[in-house]
This record gives structure tokens, C-alpha cells and sequence, in this order.
């Protein structure tokens, strides 16, 4: 994740409100969206996606967790192409 966005990850609180560009891949198909919410949570996710590694070899990711209004909440893991940025409480 570029550090910038990290930056912006570490700060999180609940009740801010942010917008995240990320990239979405299914298949040999690939698109940037671009996700509005205020943060519920943030989290480091401790995961064993990957196969053929060492039990000792952990993976983790991270994970902000949005309520997009009208009860829709969202899970968005970052990766190394996401732009993250607050945005201001009222929108």
C-alpha cells in the first residue's frame, strides 16, 4: 500500500468519512470503483490464503469495514494500487 494511504489507514477512526479507489479483478476482467463511506472499523486480518507456506510465515491484511448508508455495510481490503483519503464528516 503506498505509504500515503497508509498514513491515512493508521489514522482511521470510527465515524470518519472516506473514499477509497481501489481495483476490482474477476477473472481475466479488471475496473477501479470507487467506495464512499464512514468507517466502522478498521482491522489487521491475520489470513492463510496462501498454500505451500511455512506455519510460521504469516499473511495479514488490512481491512477497513464502511457503512455506506441505509444499513449497506462494505468490507474493503487494501492493497499496494489503493488511493485512500478522508473526507470531511458531512460529506
Amino acid at each position: 500500500m503506498p505509504s500515503a494511504a497508509l498514513e491515512v489507514f493508521h489514522s482511521l477512526q470510527p465515524g470518519d468519512r472516506v473514499e477509497l479507489v481501489h481495483e476490482v479483478k474477476v477473472g481475466f476482467r479488471k475496473w477501479q470503483t470507487r467506495t464512499t463511506g464512514v468507517v466502522v472499523r478498521t482491522e489487521r486480518r491475520r489470513h492463510s490464503l496462501h498454500h505451500q507456506r511455512n506455519s510460521d510465515d504469516k499473511v495479514f491484511s488490512d481491512v477497513i469495514v464502511l457503512d455506506k448508508g441505509a444499513g449497506e455495510l462494505t468490507t474493503v481490503t487494501l492493497d499496494e494500487f489503493s488511493e485512500l483519503r478522508k473526507l470531511d464528516r458531512d460529506g
